[in-house]
């Protein structure tokens, strides 16, 4: 694995700084079903972190403090496979927070999981899917051989439970990313092809599609620099830049906690070890501070940055800004 943040911390990205903190996006481990070519946090079955039930109760008693957050978005790894996951849904919703589930979809058909798609429904949790194309052969070049075929099948199960139906309340938001060093098409018009062709060929429904665009960090990060594309790839990212971006970017509302409980600017941050700092501390943890405190405080920037940036925006929610001109399809 190359390291690529020597690669990206010298950066003339612009100074920003916090804002109030709405989403508190939870890293619960990276230990995985899957093992994906585009996976930023390097991602597994053989990873051993998992947050443990005290950093769990540490995590519950900073919303209790922070009534500024509204939303608890759960990630990974494949979040599910956290012993604990369901206790802070479960948590998080009698709270009143919007929660959402970023779901590969074949941990829905893995054994131990049968019931997972009717909890999440049970509680009304937004899940937010993987499935970067919907072409067969695309998927299963860049997620395993079989994938396809199990995302299917798990898209299924949650329509069947009303998910991404109109009017059922159950969200369902797909997520695109391209398949190399390029940029996402246009979000809305890749929408449209992905509602005909899975609508026509399996039955599929879904609320949005979101596009993100690869970060060049970890797994993806590491393959550009072994094709001699890493240089190349920032270029794109660089001159596709679009300063009115830089207002919706999700790092200004949004705080990211590791399995441990160390708080970051974004989960990419997390994965480059670019931590909060503040109170003469290297790290701030859960522990230390409530979301007020962080109001204000400067954001860890380095060029990895533009790739939220460049083009129509990218952003754990998709597309910040209007479309550019592009095909839409995801063979890219």
């Amino acid at each position: 694995m190359h390291a690529t943040l020597p690669l990206l911390a010298t950066t003339t990205f612009p100074a920003l700084t916090r804002r109030s903190v709405e989403t508190l996006q939870v890293n619960l481990g990276y230990r995985c079903n899957q093992s994906c070519l585009h996976c930023h946090v390097n991602a597994g079955p053989q990873r051993k972190e998992e947050m443990t039930a005290e950093t769990i109760d540490a995590l519950l008693a900073f919303i209790t403090a922070s009534p500024e957050v509204k939303t608890l978005d759960l990630t990974g790894g494949a979040p599910e496979l956290n012993p604990h996951f369901r206790r802070l849904v479960i948590s998080g919703r009698e709270r009143g927070l919007r929660v959402i589930d970023r779901c590969n979809l074949t941990i829905l058909e893995e054994a131990g999981h049968a019931d997972l798609a009717d909890f999440l429904a049970r509680h009304r949790v937004e899940v937010v899917a993987s499935l970067p194309c919907y072409l067969e052969e695309n998927v299963d070049r860049q997620r395993g051989k079989g994938t396809f075929e199990a995302s299917i099948q798990g898209l299924r199960r949650l329509n069947a439970l009303g998910y991404g139906v109109p009017d059922s309340g159950l969200i369902l938001n797909l997520v695109f990313n391209p398949q190399g060093p390029t940029l996402p098409p246009p979000q809305e018009s890749l929408a449209l092809a992905y509602r005909e062709h899975l609508g026509r060929e399996f039955g599929i429904v879904f609320s949005q599609l979101f596009t993100l665009t690869n970060m060049p960090i970890q797994r993806f990060g590491s393959m550009l620099v072994s094709k001699g594309q890493f240089n190349s790839y920032m270029q794109l990212l660089r001159n596709a830049h679009h300063d009115a971006n830089i207002e919706q970017v999700m790092c200004r509302k949004l705080l990211s906690v590791d399995w441990q409980g160390y708080l970051y600017d974004c989960d990419f941050n997390q994965q480059l070890g670019l931590p909060i700092a503040g109170s003469g501390r290297s790290r701030l943890h859960i522990t230390e501070v409530n979301a007020a405190v962080l109001d204000g405080y400067p954001i860890q920037v380095a060029n990895h940055c533009y790739g939220c940036t460049a083009g129509q925006g990218s952003s754990c929610a998709g597309a910040l800004g209007d479309e550019m001109a592009a095909a839409p399809t995801c063979g890219a």
